[in-house]
């Protein structure tokens, strides 16, 4: 098998489906911070988001858990994996300098390892995954499939990783359009992803954009980004 993998990890990417003036934000938080501006500014102007966390992220942040898990009319967790490693097969395969796993034990074990800790949280088991850098090879598409999890895409990355100033984020963010999939950042409490949430979210609502959440709606996969 780890002879039969070595293609390029890609980014999957999806809108919604009848999306009717609906947008999706997804938010990642990975390892590090968290961004308190960014969770309040949607808490204050009642945009829901579903945010894709690791179990590495949620050993650290047990404050910030419970108030995401106040809000469950605006906020859901989905699963971003266990230590924050890129689902690629050969740990001699990097993704934006992460390795890759050394066998497909590891790569379902990065999968799997935040699903009982979500669970606990929440009470379900996650629908939805994420993997580190959002793009993944053959085996690691695979894998989440047959561990019944679907991956979750994008259709405008807002922040590069959190690596945008505020500038840049708000100026993608007033790209989006009716059934699009944002991808931020919410570990980066130092970044200008809060910044350039606050200078954008009011001229999307006030162009009739309706925020949900990916439990809300339906993915399907589009080829490339706008």
């Amino acid at each position: 098998m780890a002879g039969a993998v070595r293609d390029r990890p890609q980014e999957l990417h999806h809108r919604l489906q009848s999306p009717a003036q609906e947008v999706a934000v997804t938010l990642d938080a990975c390892n590090g911070g968290f961004d308190h501006r960014l969770l309040s500014l949607l808490i204050e102007r009642r945009v829901p988001a579903t945010l894709f966390v690791t179990k590495r992220w949620m050993d650290g942040h047990a404050d910030a858990l419970r108030l995401i898990l106040q809000h469950p009319d605006l906020f859901e967790l989905e699963n971003h994996g266990t230590h924050h490693r890129p689902l690629v097969l050969g740990a001699q395969q990097h993704l934006y300098g992460m390795a890759g796993h050394p066998d497909m034990a590891s790569l379902q074990a990065e999968i799997t390892g935040a699903v009982e800790p979500l669970r606990a949280l929440t009470g379900r088991a996650p629908r939805y995954f994420r993997g580190a850098g959002a793009a993944y090879d053959t085996a690691g598409q695979q894998a989440v499939q047959a561990l019944g999890y679907q991956i979750a895409g994008f259709s405008v990355n807002a922040d590069a990783g959190a690596s945008f100033p505020a500038a840049m984020v708000a100026a993608r963010l007033l790209t989006v359009r009716e059934g699009d999939v944002v991808i931020a950042h919410i570990n980066h409490p130092a970044g200008g992803t809060a910044e350039g949430f606050a200078r954008a979210l009011p001229q999307l609502q006030s162009r009739g954009l309706r925020f949900v959440k990916l439990s809300q709606t339906t993915l399907m996969p589009v080829l490339g980004l706008r």
